[in-house]
């Protein structure tokens, strides 16, 4: 069992579910964790049960538990074949981790999306009203993402001489793993890649299968291990 230092009164909750916006609230946690250094949990809650999960959802909870690793929070709680409404859920670990805080996301997909309605809000502030509600907005540059594309899949990055070739397959040339959003309507691989590199989370448009703009690219990725070093 881990030792809890600092502020013992305070505890946050962070509320995910399947999407782009999962890793940015998971980001805006850490950092309220680590002002209050106070201990942190990260929920997510699927009716399904996990062996029923395609490969997308156990890539995106997969990618969460590294996050929760990765800023030392005290657990990554999975319910999963629940089929209780989510703020009954949401509530019972609240209760049961002595949870201050919560953070939920504005405009998650599915039903999250339910969330940022009054309903919920005032659901969760009746089930538990000792509790403060931080209601997180998707960046605008992903919230304009809605819509527009299909679900994402796995894919890859390769560099082929001073350019970066997308690709469904893992082989030992690959440079970046990733989710891959396809626009919706084009017979083409264009859209959307977003891969992690150093915690840092990072997404680049793809047109005919290669990066559009391969030099921002290897730019922004120096800066990243610049800050590393």
């Amino acid at each position: 069992m881990k030792k809890i230092k600092g502020r013992m009164d305070e505890s946050i909750l962070v509320c995910v579910y399947y999407g782009p916006n999962g890793e940015r609230l998971i980001q805006r946690g850490c950092k309220i964790a680590s002002m209050l250094d106070c201990p942190l949990y990260i929920l997510t809650i699927d009716p399904k049960g996990f062996d029923e999960l395609d490969a997308e959802k156990s890539d995106y909870i997969a990618r969460w538990k590294q996050l929760a690793e990765d800023h030392n929070a005290e657990e990554f709680i999975l319910k999963d074949n629940e089929k209780r409404p989510v703020t009954k859920v949401i509530a019972e670990v609240a209760r049961e981790k002595h949870i201050t805080q919560i953070i939920l996301g504005q405009t998650a997909q599915s039903r999250w999306e339910q969330i940022a309605k009054g309903s919920i809000v005032n659901t969760l502030l009746r089930e538990i009203p000792f509790i403060d509600l931080h209601v997180i907005s998707v960046a605008r540059a992903l919230k304009d993402h809605e819509g527009q594309f299909e679900k994402g899949v796995r894919a890859y990055l390769v560099k082929v001489e001073d350019k970066y070739r997308l690709s469904f397959n893992h082989t030992r040339d690959v440079d970046f793993e990733g989710i891959f959003f396809k626009e919706i309507g084009t017979d083409f691989n264009n859209g959307v890649f977003k891969f992690m590199k150093n915690k840092q989370t990072l997404q680049v448009h793809v047109t005919d299968d290669l990066v559009t703009e391969p030099q921002k690219l290897s730019d922004a990725l120096s800066k990243i291990d610049d800050c590393d070093q």
